[in-house]
Formats: C-alpha cells, sequence, structure tokens
C-alpha cells in the first residue's frame, strides 16, 4: 500500500536540528491559548459534559454559556492575578453575543487568534469554495473591530481540509495552531508560501482532557505540571514551546479555576522560571521569522516572510 502524504513538510528529528535560543537567552516559550467559543442554540456541534439531549439540548448549551457570562471572567482576573499575557481563539461570533470580551482582550493588550464563527460548525468537510467564504468572513469581521486581521488561526474543533493552510496563506495568516506534532515550530509549505505551525499541546488541552479522557481537575493540573517540569528539563537540550490550552467553560468553572490558580503558581515560582519567555503567539512567530534562514525545520524549502 503506497501511503498518501500531505506534503506540508518533511520529517526533522529534534535531535538534529540546529540550536538556537529564545529572547534573552530563555529556553522555554510559554504561551496561553484561551478558546473562547459560542454556539447556535438548538442545533450544530457543541462540546458535552455530560450526554447530548434532544435539541434543544438546553442542558448543554446552557453550561458551555456559563463560561462566557461567569468563566472567562473569572480567568482574566487570574491571569491578571499572576500578570501572564494571553492569546484568544476567539469564535467572530463573540462581538456581536458578548462585546465585552474582545474589550478585555484589548485592555490587557493580549493577542486574538482566528478561529472560525462558531463552534457549532467545523470546516474540515466543507469544500473549498465555502471554506475560504468562512475564512474571509471571520476575517473580515476582526478587520472591522480591530483594523486589521489576526497573525494566527485554528479551526473549531481544530478541523481543517485538504486546502486549509493554502487558503490560510492566501488571505494573509501567518501562523497556524492545528498541527500539534511538534514541540517547536516548523515552516509549513503552502502553495501561497511558508506558513509557520505552533506547537499547540492536545495532551494537555483542558477539553479532551476533562470531558473526554473524564481526568478529573487534580489529575489535569498534575499532568500540565508534570509536562512543564519535564519540558523545563528538556529545554537545555533545544528551546521549545510550551501551550496551556484552555476553554472557558471547562476551566472556568471554580473547582477547575482553583487547579489553574495551582498550575500558574507551580509555573511562575518555579525555581527555573528565569529560563521561561512568557510570550504571546505573534512574539514567537515574530522571533522565529527573524531566526538565520537554515534554522528552523521547513525554512531551506521556502521563502521566510517577516
Amino acid at each position: 500500500m503506497k501511503l498518501k502524504k500531505h506534503g506540508r513538510y518533511e520529517y526533522s528529528p529534534i535531535i538534529e536540528r540546529t540550536n538556537y535560543d529564545w529572547p534573552e537567552g530563555k529556553r522555554l516559550a510559554f504561551y496561553i491559548g484561551l478558546n473562547i467559543e459560542h454556539f447556535s442554540f438548538g442545533e450544530g456541534l457543541g462540546h458535552t459534559p455530560t450526554n447530548p439531549g434532544v435539541q434543544p439540548d438546553v442542558r448543554n448549551y446552557a453550561w458551555r454559556d456559563y463560561g462566557l457570562r461567569v468563566g472567562i471572567w473569572r480567568i482574566f482576573d487570574l491571569l491578571d492575578e499572576f500578570d501572564l499575557p494571553a492569546s484568544h481563539l476567539m469564535n467572530t461570533s463573540i462581538y456581536e453575543y458578548a462585546p465585552q470580551i474582545p474589550s478585555r482582550i484589548r485592555e490587557r493588550n493580549d493577542e486574538f487568534i482566528g478561529h472560525g464563527i462558531t463552534n457549532s460548525e467545523q470546516q474540515g468537510d466543507y469544500p473549498e469554495k465555502q471554506e475560504k467564504a468562512l475564512i474571509r468572513a471571520a476575517t473580515a469581521v476582526f478587520r472591522e473591530n480591530e483594523g486589521d486581521g489576526p497573525g494566527g488561526w485554528m479551526g473549531p474543533w481544530i478541523s481543517e481540509s485538504a486546502h486549509t493552510p493554502d487558503l490560510l496563506k492566501e488571505e494573509g495568516y501567518k501562523y497556524i495552531m492545528d498541527w500539534s506534532c511538534d514541540d517547536q515550530p516548523t515552516w509549513m509549505q503552502t502553495r501561497a508560501g511558508p506558513l509557520l505551525m505552533l506547537p499547540y499541546h492536545i495532551e494537555i488541552n483542558d477539553s479532551p482532557a476533562q470531558l473526554s479522557r473524564r481526568h478529573t481537575a487534580s489529575q489535569f493540573t498534575e499532568m500540565v505540571c508534570s509536562h512543564f517540569d519535564e519540558q523545563m528539563s528538556l529545554s537545555d537540550q533545544q528551546p521549545l514551546v510550551f501551550s496551556l490550552a484552555l476553554h472557558t467553560f471547562v476551566v472556568g468553572q471554580p473547582y477547575r479555576l482553583a487547579g489553574l490558580r495551582d498550575i500558574l503558581t507551580h509555573i511562575c515560582k518555579h525555581p527555573q522560571v528565569e529560563k521561561v519567555w512568557f510570550a504571546r503567539p505573534r512574539d514567537i512567530y515574530t522571533h522565529i521569522s527573524s531566526l538565520p534562514k537554515g534554522t528552523i525545520p521547513g525554512d531551506r524549502f521556502t521563502v521566510q516572510e517577516s
């Protein structure tokens, strides 16, 4: 059987790559990716902490809406408490439904990441023309409200078609967070030029960990802290990226919020915290783009753009 290939990047073992530093000699780039998602009532896809009900599934819809009405504001306050930057993977329907949320993101000087219009749909099974229209429509809303489109994108449900990276590059995106295949950024090939793949850790994503795999809040806290400690140790060998993927309706629940506080305390008070670069994805992209050609996997096959 001949295996199909995606043609986006070539195999590159991490032990054979060029060593480099993050700014100021840091070794571990840390970023928070908070998913801010909005759903259609009574139809479409949606996260569920319990078995889905008959539509309109009020129980699960309201549970998700708690994340926007309560959870996110607790998370914002916690990030302020630790003075941490964040990036926000936001459905653009939030602008109409809850405009106070993007306002708070602006006040914090955080980063907006493209995340479709709503998580009631996924683009992976759309024809190319329809997917292009979705990406363009979502990007236009950001441009209307923020003056510019986001630099990065993650598809709703991390869903892609065979054309998604090409369409994103053509729409002006610089990096993508759907491909969780590495602990370092890697240049991806598209028909329109290079697109950076930014690490986004599925294993320590609060939604699959606690909703799908049914880990408890304390188990999730232990997992994330262990992941961080091991990456901190490994970063002596290679510069790495640590991403903490969160959802307002998951970690925004009080007992899970307490676990998030423990996680951030562990990280911010780590005895080697001076090795950590607290960044946003746009900062990581800017630094990677500044490195000499031949440093980052994939850059010798493409022409880099800053």
